[in-house]
């Protein structure tokens, strides 16, 4: 019996959790998207509707993934699709090592060799990308999104909607608030306040919301 995979989202992102999901066994994929009915196809992918078709449609689907890059229309997304019958896991990439003592929500994607490791806990609707690392103890809320190569040592807590840019490195201990974002190749040596954005080496603020 095939396993079908909703996908909310017909952009670069939606592709690699396309893969993602066909590495986890769903041979069924279907695109939603609010582009459609002017866009109807992603690569080999059909996009058979826009958000509203999924909402009318979403409970035939054995998972639905929100493949959105903005935080906080992802989670909105996600709370609004559960509400309607949808089914959300964890999809995560066959290299990718998550401890068995760590802790994933619901709605989070984890890409290729992105590791998370014993006693982390991650928040619903957020995005581990490829070769991210997030060490011990580390606390993500829901609808984070930590980019490739990103690295977080021990203990470090990010706040809800907050984006960490490629290859940045936050150092152990370090408080992340909500809505924060850091620039890409950071080195973030001191905790930062709600909704700030920062870059350098180290890290310094350019602006708050």
């Amino acid at each position: 019996m095939k396993k079908m995979c909703a996908i909310l989202g017909a952009g670069g992102h939606g592709k690699i959790v396309a893969e993602l999901a066909i590495l986890n066994g769903y041979s069924d994929i279907t695109f939603f998207d609010d582009s459609w009915p002017q866009v109807t196809n992603v690569e080999q992918w059909a996009v058979a509707g826009n958000k509203k078709v999924l909402l009318s449609k979403v409970i035939e689907y054995d998972l639905t993934v929100i493949a959105i890059g903005n935080n906080e229309i992802r989670c909105a997304l996600q709370r609004e699709l559960k509400k309607a019958g949808a089914k959300f896991g964890v999809l995560a990439h066959p290299t990718s090592v998550i401890s068995s003592f760590a802790n994933v929500g619901a709605g989070t994607v984890l890409m290729a060799n992105a590791v998370v490791n014993p006693f982390a806990k991650i928040g619903n609707s957020c995005i581990v990308n490829t070769n991210a690392v997030i060490e011990h103890d580390c606390v993500l809320a829901d609808g984070v999104h930590i980019s490739p190569g990103a690295n977080l040592a021990g203990g470090v807590e990010v706040g809800k909607d907050s984006w960490l840019g490629i290859g940045c490195q936050i150092k152990q201990l370090v408080v992340i608030g909500v809505g924060v974002v850091v620039g890409a190749g950071s080195t973030v040596l001191h905790d930062i306040p709600d909704y700030w954005t920062v870059a350098g080496n180290p890290a310094k603020p350019l602006k708050t919301k």
